[in-house]
């Protein structure tokens, strides 16, 4: 079983990274699968769990819980029972055995017993504001500052629930197989080149090559 975790810097277009990189090496694809899962399971609504896990709730948690990450179940609020739920899921994804990549939900550091190919995406400021301004629903309105503060302030909570989760620093090199700044790249372009440098790493050859 072959394992890719993608985790990213929120607009340097990880996600699409993820979803390329798995259509090049014939894997399967989770991520917004992950929270239809825990809705399904939990009874509740997509939008709900997505938004729930999103805003990062859970970092009034006190940080000495990262070395048990068990232990946050004491504390009985909705996002922490979701977010350990989210970690059962991912769990069960890597206990079915089937080749796969998985973009975000700390992935990396849950699974790094099944030692997966980890990823980590980034891109300069104005790189990340540009994609974000191309990729905005219609009728959005918001202003570059404002698409700057909400790229700080998601990526500083995913730094905080990485540390929570693993005690890990998120985006520090050391605890990546591969980092990928994708400020002058086309991100259709870079998929082949991470799928060669992933099947290096797994010891074996991408029997879907896109030349």
């Amino acid at each position: 079983m072959k394992i890719v975790t993608i985790s990213r810097e929120f607009g340097s277009g990880g996600r699409e990274l993820g979803k390329r990189l798995a259509d090049v090496l014939g894997f399967d694809y989770y991520d917004k699968e992950i929270i239809s899962v825990i809705s399904q399971s939990q009874g509740l609504n997509e939008d709900y769990v997505e938004k729930a896990l999103d805003n990062h709730a859970w970092q009034t948690v006190p940080i000495t819980f990262r070395h048990s990450f068990g232990a946050a179940a004491v504390m009985s609020t909705p996002q922490i029972s979701l977010l350990l739920e989210q970690k059962k899921v991912i769990e069960s994804i890597a206990k079915a055995g089937k080749d796969c990549v998985i973009v975000g939900r700390n992935a990396d550091v849950i699974l790094k017993n099944y030692e997966p190919f980890r990823v980590f995406v980034c891109a300069e400021m104005e790189a990340k504001i540009k994609r974000c301004m191309e990729r905005a629903e219609n009728g959005a309105t918001l202003t570059r500052r404002q698409i700057e503060q909400n790229i700080r302030r998601i990526d500083k909570n995913r730094a905080r629930t990485c540390e929570l989760v693993s005690g890990e620093i998120w985006g520090s090199p050391v605890n990546y197989d591969m980092t990928v700044n994708t400020t002058e790249w086309e991100i259709k372009s870079l998929a082949p080149a991470v799928a060669e440098f992933a099947m290096r790493r797994f010891g074996g050859k991408n029997e879907n090559p896109v030349i």
